[in-house]
């Protein structure tokens, strides 16, 4: 990246490249259930399709769970933090997402804030694909600041 920061794709299936929603395509480096927090600072949950075929991922939903301990940023765009409402890890924290997930998270226990980009403690949100430069900046100052 960028930044100088190693990047690893983890999905349900190891060296499977899956294809996002504007035809982005991502190989992933490990599977979900071979998935280690080890040395990860972040969390990082794309948005579009992917969370609502994530949810279905039992390995996937539980390393949500565990990164909210292990790691010091977990972000979440757009209609990734279903995998927050999911792992059932939102509960009293301040969050956005996607206009269509508003109810969920809100259900969830999270108090929706309508703002671009959301921080609470280590967990980063952000509305929709087009807050990307803004939800990353956030990562990165979360980051820095937890060295």
């Amino acid at each position: 990246s960028e930044e100088g920061k190693e990047v690893k794709i983890i999905g349900p299936e190891k060296d499977k490249e899956y294809k996002g929603k504007h035809c982005m395509t991502l190989k992933s480096d490990s599977s979900s259930k071979e998935g280690k927090l080890d040395d990860v600072v972040a969390l990082i949950i794309p948005g579009g399709y992917a969370p609502d075929r994530m949810v279905q991922d039992e390995n996937m939903v539980n390393i949500v769970k565990k990164s909210v301990n292990k790691c010091s940023v977990i972000g979440a765009i757009c209609h990734g933090p279903l995998m927050l409402v999911e792992a059932d890890v939102i509960k009293n924290k301040k969050v956005t997402g996607f206009k269509s997930i508003r109810t969920p998270l809100r259900l969830a226990g999270g108090i929706l804030i309508n703002k671009k980009v959301v921080t609470d403690e280590n967990i980063i949100t952000a509305q929709d694909a087009g807050d990307v430069i803004e939800f990353t900046k956030a990562i990165i100052v979360l980051i820095e600041a937890n060295k």
